[in-house]
């Protein structure tokens, strides 16, 4: 299993565009004014992960898979890219008798370092599958760091080999400078996201998402095993 996520982890690698190192366009572009915009596509781009779906796992069952969150940069940004391209493994499933998910998600990419967890419940109403989550994530490049927090809520509904969702989530970011003369912020945005997962097979699913923030917008896609 660790050598098939590796794999797909590699894979999605190889489809994000090479990109100037997020450490060389914070420190070569960096300014006070557009800090906060700076944090909150980043606090977008991680929350973004938070669901691909309305329904859980459920025990001894796993969610295990590998996402790319893009996210178009603010027009207040002082970063020089166009978009931000993160990848993440995630992997998800269910403590027993409380029928809670414990969800986990990383990755080491571009010079981004990001490593998080959070807690998911999921229920059902008639057809629709809902889904609520809380998570924290700890991140880092070689000049800057910080925390995210994030609160997510989902609905999505089976339709033959597709499943539909939306989504509404909460981000929060803190954000300081290391290595480089000391500034801070935090900053927050509501998100909202709509997509679809397709089945293929019983086991394997592919899915992909639009999410829109009053100061950007991003795409996210992403393969994964749910069993």
């Amino acid at each position: 299993m660790k050598k098939i996520l590796l794999a797909v982890f590699f894979s999605l690698s190889l489809c994000v565009p090479a990109l100037a190192g997020m450490n060389s366009d914070f420190k070569d572009h960096f300014n006070t004014s557009g800090f906060a915009a700076y944090n909150q596509d980043i606090s977008t781009m991680i929350g973004m992960a938070d669901f691909h779906t309305g329904k859980g796992t459920s025990f001894p069952g796993f969610d295990v898979g590998a996402t790319v969150s893009a996210v178009k940069t603010s027009d207040d940004s002082f970063s020089k890219e166009d978009y931000q391209y993160i990848p993440f493994i995630t992997a998800e499933t269910q403590i027993p008798i409380l029928g809670i998910g414990v969800a986990a998600r990383g990755t080491s990419y571009n010079d981004f370092e990001s490593i998080g967890g959070g807690l998911k419940w999921n229920g059902n109403i008639a057809l629709i599958h809902l889904s609520a989550a809380a998570f924290y994530d700890r991140y880092k490049t070689d000049y800057y760091q910080g925390n995210h927090y994030s609160a997510s809520a989902s609905a999505s509904v089976n339709v033959l080999f597709f499943t539909p969702y939306v989504g509404i989530g909460y981000d929060y970011s803190d954000m300081e400078t290391k290595n480089m003369v000391h500034h801070s912020t935090d900053d927050d945005a509501v998100r909202y996201t709509a997509g679809v997962n397709f089945h293929p097979l019983p086991l394997l699913y592919v899915y992909g998402a639009y999410t829109y923030t009053k100061n950007n917008q991003g795409f996210q896609g992403g393969v994964g095993i749910h069993f």
